[in-house]
């Protein structure tokens, strides 16, 4: 006689699903409402930096040896992108809440290609804004759930649409910088 060769899926631990369901109501009540991210960064030598972000461990920053860093921690563009991977994942995992899609797996691979050839401005290249940084990005997705893989497409592509970190770097985005005053 044959074992029963059943296997049980795990889930991904859910969030709260009527708390979500309460913030996009209240996006819907007022779509112009915005809330504020704030850093502070303090250079600590070299390349290497220390971003606070409210009361979490400090954001740690290096560049590699080729770039004259200590290769510490990861570059500043490593992190950038880690925020855009962290950005989809909360998407797509808010999507498929809404939807009720219970997921099983979520693995997101990126990659850009980044321009510095003007050398931060210290005497590099003369390049203008829009030929540095990154040049382009490429996102692979891997999500499993209890949907169909259509469904499963849809939200992966409706998170990168409503992304307010993809956005950010799909398109021009008013940008200020002046010296402030020591405290």
């Amino acid at each position: 006689m044959l074992a029963d060769t059943k296997t049980e899926t795990q889930y991904l631990r859910p969030i709260d699903r009527e708390g979500l369901l309460k913030f996009a109501q209240a996006g819907r009540d007022n779509p112009e409402r915005k809330g504020t991210n704030k850093v502070h960064t303090v250079m600590q030598g070299q390349f290497r930096s220390w971003s606070f972000v409210g009361t979490h461990n400090p954001v740690v920053v290096d560049e590699p040896l080729h770039l004259f860093g200590e290769n510490t921690e990861p570059a500043p563009g490593e992190i950038a992108l880690s925020a855009l991977g962290g950005c989809l994942s909360v998407g797509i995992t808010a999507v498929a809440t809404e939807r009720q899609v219970r997921l099983s797996r979520l693995e997101i691979f990126l990659e850009a290609d980044i321009g510095n050839s003007a050398a931060w401005g210290a005497g590099g290249a003369d390049r203008k804004p829009a030929q540095m940084g990154f040049q382009e990005i490429r996102v692979k997705v891997i999500v499993e759930g209890d949907a169909s893989r259509e469904e499963l497409d849809d939200i992966v592509q409706t998170a990168n649409y409503y992304s307010p970190v993809a956005n950010t770097m799909r398109n021009p985005v008013p940008f200020t910088i002046a010296r402030a005053q020591a405290a």
